[in-house]
């Protein structure tokens, strides 16, 4: 490389159409993955106070959010259940009920707006009363036994209509089991999008109060999901999802683990995606919120950073507004 004075690394950065020019990577709505709550406790909307600008959704509300979606060129949306604690026991029973939650808001949002992809959480979490994402016995998770449970939810979930079975447990083997399960059931074009890597983070905490499972987990979830520390033990997780039959990977929490997105895109070339989760959301808002920085800007920076790390798309709750910023 020629050196300064002949090289000056500011010319190209001198005007707006030549920034353009030499930009590396960009972000549209076709790179967003809106994340919606559910709600069985309301039609409408409710506000969560962890996540200012976000609501639980009703069934009728959810299949307005579809409509939403497709006007503003999102491509999917990704659904999170919140039920009534009534519904809740320790082997997670609402997570597979054919008229629950999940299933009538599947089906509404379909009828509304066929054209959006649904992606499902697979995962007992929202169902148990102990908070968990798995069958718990004696302080342990059973392994096994939640694979089976998980693949009944799952078959619920592609018999109402969901496009994207995305389990977020981390059981072990569980991608060949609900391949084998689905295609055994005839849902051979269901896709499964594996939360292939998903560290025991702190930055799920507002997610856990909007869905309702903070007040009721039991202890910590570091037997099943990865230590922080460890980006080698990624790479095998997702290898073995991918050899077991995952269509697409992906990584969560999303921002503090911009090295692991890029080690898989590089290491597989699989469709990879990344979690901006609840906690990276709910700090840009409350760093806005007290005027320390710009909250738009930082919403978009933020979701550039995934594409520069190498994601394909990224599941975020700041989906709709970053749509409508990048329509203007």
């Amino acid at each position: 490389m020629t050196a300064f004075p002949t090289t000056r690394m500011r010319r190209m950065r001198a005007n707006d159409w030549s920034r353009r020019l030499m930009r590396e990577n960009m972000l549209t709505p076709n790179d967003l993955i809106w994340t919606v709550v559910v709600s069985d406790r309301t039609n409408g909307a409710e506000p969560v106070p962890s996540m200012p600008g976000v609501e639980r959704l009703g069934v009728k509300a959810a299949a307005n959010a579809a409509k939403r979606a497709r006007a503003l060129g999102i491509p999917a949306v990704a659904i999170f259940p919140n039920i009534d604690d009534s519904l809740k026991d320790a082997g997670g029973r609402e997570a597979d009920n054919p008229d629950g939650l999940v299933a009538n808001v599947i089906k509404a949002m379909k009828d509304a707006a066929p054209e959006i992809g649904i992606i499902c959480d697979v995962a007992l979490d929202p169902f148990t009363d102990h908070g968990h994402d798995g069958l718990l016995e004696g302080g342990v998770i059973l392994n096994d036994a939640t694979v089976e449970r998980l693949c009944s939810q799952a078959l619920m979930q592609a018999n109402a209509g969901c496009d994207v079975i995305a389990p977020s447990d981390m059981m072990d083997g569980r991608i060949g089991v609900l391949r084998a399960a689905l295609d055994s059931q005839g849902f051979t074009d269901t896709l499964i999008l594996s939360y292939a890597v998903k560290y025991a983070s702190v930055f799920y905490g507002p997610y856990r109060n909007a869905i309702g499972s903070a007040a009721v987990l039991r202890g910590d979830k570091k037997t099943y999901q990865m230590d922080p520390a460890n980006t080698d033990e990624a790479l095998r997780e997702a290898a073995l999802d991918i050899d077991e039959g995952a269509d697409m990977i992906m990584v969560k929490p999303g921002l503090p683990y911009l090295d692991v997105v890029a080690r898989l895109k590089t290491e597989f070339g699989m469709p990879t995606y990344a979690f901006q989760v609840s906690g990276e959301y709910a700090m840009i808002e409350a760093a806005a919120a007290n005027g320390w920085i710009d909250g738009e800007r930082a919403m978009m920076e933020s979701l550039l950073a995934f594409k520069r790390a190498g994601a394909d798309g990224v599941l975020t709750y700041f989906a709709v507004r970053a749509a409508e910023r990048l329509n203007a």
